[in-house]
């Protein structure tokens, strides 16, 4: 590695660091004066606030990675351009590819860093931060899937509840099916059914069972009955944000099974599957469009190139989180959804660095 790609490869990670340390801060400032009333309201212990905070800051620096990683190029190199170095380097016979090696060397520790990260790390600081705020500052059953959820359990067992309680923990509607390859079995139906959180139970009111026989149906009924069935709570209320908080390898053993189960939220765990893969390349697209806009020396300095990022930039969350939501609530593919914005934004690329390398 020549001095040159050591000079701008030194400048693209300690840009990106300090870009990061500068806006992590103001993050953590500006989500403390937005829940501080709330921690004090309901007294959270200061350890849960202290890891909450923890979890914070990974949480969002990955959300936030690609236009902190955007900006910080965008920076270093308008003062490259600005100080003529970029200029020097392209008269001393460098090609703009040539040019652009430190930035791909540079985008691909990030990018590995960052998949790493998404895999293992960001994971469990998800869980942190979503159940620290569903605990201590909503207070909301809503972070759970509570109408209408049905169910496959196993190979032959199906679960239906019309809706949840998660306060009392109670289903209302309870229905379980069991069948014999296509053939109805028996099927189980309760009014209500309530989890016995000390002995692992559930206890059915108004419960009745109809078993199927070749001679004729056989009915059984109770006002109270209390079993053990081989399904648990989160099979009854699904956690909303579940997929955030589960690592590559469990999330992908995740959707088989909710798949195999026929869940109505397969788009949603697939969208966090697909964006763990897209963000990377993200990171590559938007280095080689920075690179692009600010290499060149203009009259309005540093502050042209950066109101132009800012543009991209923004433009490229609109783009990133409208056809995320249409994946989730439309028929649009979770797959097309989350690399549509790097498909539009690599064009965006390849034509950016055409008229820097003229």
């Amino acid at each position: 590695m020549k001095i040159i790609d050591k000079y701008i490869l030194k400048r693209y990670i300690v840009t990106f660091v300090v870009m990061l340390l500068m806006f992590i801060p103001i993050g953590i400032v500006i989500d403390v004066a937005e829940k501080i009333n709330k921690i004090l309201e309901t007294k959270v212990p200061f350890s849960a606030v202290a890891i909450y905070y923890l979890d914070f800051i990974v949480y969002f620096a990955n959300l936030l990675f690609p236009i902190f990683l955007f900006l910080s190029v965008i920076w270093f190199t308008s003062k490259l351009a600005n100080n003529t170095e970029i200029i020097a380097i392209l008269s001393s016979g460098i090609s703009f590819t040539r040019f652009l090696r430190p930035y791909i060397i540079g985008a691909t520790m990030v990018s590995l860093f960052a998949l790493i990260m998404g895999f293992f790390l960001v994971p469990k600081a998800s869980k942190g931060f979503n159940d620290f705020r569903y605990t201590y500052l909503k207070n909301n059953p809503e972070v759970r899937q509570n109408s209408n959820v049905f169910r496959q359990i196993s190979d032959d067992e199906f679960i239906y509840v019309s809706n949840f309680n998660s306060i009392s923990q109670t289903a209302f509607n309870f229905t379980l099916e069991k069948f014999d390859k296509e053939k109805l079995n028996y099927k189980i139906t309760a009014n209500r059914i309530k989890w016995n959180e000390k002995d692992s139970t559930y206890t059915m009111f108004n419960y009745q069972k109809r078993t199927v026989g070749l001679n004729g149906d056989i009915l059984e009924k109770a006002e109270k009955r209390d079993t053990v069935f081989n399904f648990d709570l989160e099979d009854l209320t699904p956690v909303v944000y579940i997929a955030e908080t589960l690592t590559l390898t469990e999330l992908t053993k995740f959707i088989e099974k909710e798949k195999a189960r026929g869940n109505g939220n397969i788009d949603t765990y697939l969208v966090v599957l697909y964006r763990k893969y897209s963000l990377p390349v993200t990171a590559f697209i938007l280095t080689i469009i920075a690179v692009s806009v600010s290499s060149m020396k203009r009259r309005g300095g540093m502050g042209v190139n950066l109101a132009i990022g800012i543009v991209i930039a923004f433009t490229f969350i609109f783009f990133d989180k409208i056809f995320g939501t249409m994946a989730e609530k439309s028929s649009i593919s979770p797959f097309v959804a989350v690399w549509f914005p790097n498909v539009v934004f690599g064009i965006l690329a390849f034509y950016l660095l055409r008229n820097a390398k003229r």
